[in-house]
């Protein structure tokens, strides 16, 4: 187990979620014997024991306690009749209970599932029940938990991200498309698959999304730790449903650098994803989709392309660039950054920071001694080794009549990012964001936790996200079990051992 008692029992005490939780939980009647606090280490102590996330396998952890530690956390307490063990019924009892203070939107029990979230809410307005408190008690929650599986010494020791979503199968699915889910909150979604003859299908359940903090640029290595996670269903956009999470992850005081994120995020609208982040004071680094690549229209002249201003004589095959494929060779790599080097050469350098509106100036590469330009007679007087534009372009377009423009925040919103697009720097950049494909490797690792289907057979977003916020915190204690035994030098990293190949003897 990565983790002792202790330090489970730790991280729920330094979150606060125990105290927060049972202040709001429903008092009368029969007086619970399991308290919030000893469910939530429960449940830490399954999935740290390589145990399905079902409330079956809770009990059974807290039952294999030793009797002191059973007494302490009130598995095991006296009564008139004596000693009174913890029974299943109670663990699913205090996990109802919990699950109903924090979601804002309880599992329907009726047929028709619109309908009875109308109804919910509606008996919500009528008890004076505030939808937004619930969910904001669920968010805090959720941020708290994880959030206390960092220790002090990795909380500002990086502050670049990267961000994901992997597909999340829910138990409880219907028997066709036309049938009605026994977990109404569960939709069907699509996902990439990498077994062999598969790759993409349907599934039905939810996205699951991480925010896990890797290396700044050339900074020390750090233990790529979950900071964040976030559990939806299917027909809410991923990248939209990440970036209040990463509001709230800036708002706690801490700071948000680099983003990287692949196409999918890339992709979204502005509005939706990159102006959010770039408020923030985020830096992105992310993977462009092919629709967005290459020249997409024109701004003053300057032509729009991979998230750049180039000049309007920039030759075609350089404003057609593609990121390196996974099986180019060393001269593939050569001749590509030799080609987005010559690039860089045409492109309007940024001559100011964004002013509070957003608005930023940019200089004509020939005024900046990048190349040659007829248009530019200062120019003129560089050496043959830079570029020389030939035929300028006709007319008197502003980029090229003036020495510098001014772009306001909409041009190239949606592709512009930290480096030049797909420059070796922004590839030595990107690799950075394998570390979220490796927290879902580890968290799907049929070995350890193994997520997926069957794994939990809860109904609802708000027990599904509860566990699955508890694996990744078990996760984190292995990484860092494993970060600290690879720099500390006690254990050196173990080795792949050779598979041998028997030979027949011979006659």
């Amino acid at each position: 187990m990565p983790a002792s008692l202790n330090e489970l029992e730790a991280i729920v005490d330094t979150s606060g979620v125990a105290e927060l939780i049972e202040q709001h939980m429903p008092t009368g009647g029969r007086p619970r014997q399991l308290p919030v606090r000893t469910l939530l280490v429960g449940i830490l102590l399954a999935i740290a024991d390589d145990r399905p996330a079902q409330l079956t396998r809770v009990h059974q952890a807290l039952v294999a306690l030793g009797d002191d530690d059973q007494r302490r956390l009130g598995v095991l307490t006296i009564t008139r009749h004596g000693d009174h063990l913890l029974t299943y019924r109670q663990v699913e009892r205090t996990f109802a209970s919990m699950t109903a203070t924090i979601d804002p939107t309880p599992v329907p029990s009726f047929r028709n599932i619109d309908d009875d979230h109308r109804a919910t809410h509606l008996a919500h307005h009528r008890a004076g029940i505030d939808t937004h408190r619930l969910e904001s008690r669920l968010t805090t929650f959720i941020d708290a938990l994880v959030e206390a599986s960092i220790p002090d010494t990795h909380k500002h020791t990086s502050t670049s991200v990267a961000v994901d979503w992997t597909d999340h199968a829910t138990w409880a699915r219907p028997a066709s498309a036309d049938a009605v889910a026994a977990d109404p909150d569960a939709s069907w979604g699509h996902r990439n698959t990498n077994t062999p003859g598969t790759k993409d299908g349907l599934f039905f359940g939810y996205y699951g999304q991480a925010v896990t903090t890797v290396a700044d640029e050339h900074g020390p290595p750090i233990p790529e730790l979950i900071r964040r996670v976030i559990l939806h269903p299917c027909n809410i956009d991923p990248p939209t449903a990440l970036v209040p999470v990463l509001q709230r992850l800036a708002a706690s005081g801490i700071t948000i650098g680099d983003v990287l994120a692949d196409s999918g995020y890339a992709h979204r609208v502005a509005d939706h994803w990159a102006t959010p982040l770039r408020r923030l004071g985020a830096r992105l680094v992310q993977d462009l989709h092919p629709h967005d690549r290459g020249p997409k229209g024109t701004h003053q002249g300057a032509i729009c392309c991979n998230g750049n201003l180039y000049c309007p004589a920039t030759p075609t095959a350089l404003l057609q660039l593609a990121p390196l494929a996974r099986s180019a060779t060393n001269d593939d790599i050569a001749a590509h950054d030799t080609r987005t080097s010559e690039a860089a050469r045409y492109k309007l350098g940024r001559l100011s920071a964004d002013d509070a509106d957003g608005y930023h100036r940019v200089g004509c590469p020939a005024s900046a001694g990048k190349l040659r330009c007829p248009l530019k007679p200062t120019s003129m007087t560089l050496g043959y080794d830079h570029p020389e534009i030939l035929h300028p372009p006709p007319g008197t377009a502003p980029c090229c009549a003036q020495t510098s423009i001014t772009v306001p925040p909409s041009i190239n919103a949606k592709t512009r990012q930290k480096h030049d697009y797909p420059s070796p720097a922004w590839r030595q950049s990107y690799n950075r964001r394998s570390s979220a494909e490796r927290s879902f490797s580890t968290l799907k690792d049929p070995a350890t936790t193994d997520i997926r289907r069957g794994w939990c057979r809860l109904l609802g977003t708000t027990k599904n996200l509860i566990v699955y916020a508890c694996a990744a915190i078990i996760r984190n204690l292995r990484i860092l079990a494993s970060f600290q035994r690879r720099h500390t030098g006690h254990t050196p990293p173990r080795r792949r051992a050779r598979r041998r190949t028997e030979t027949a003897p011979l006659p």
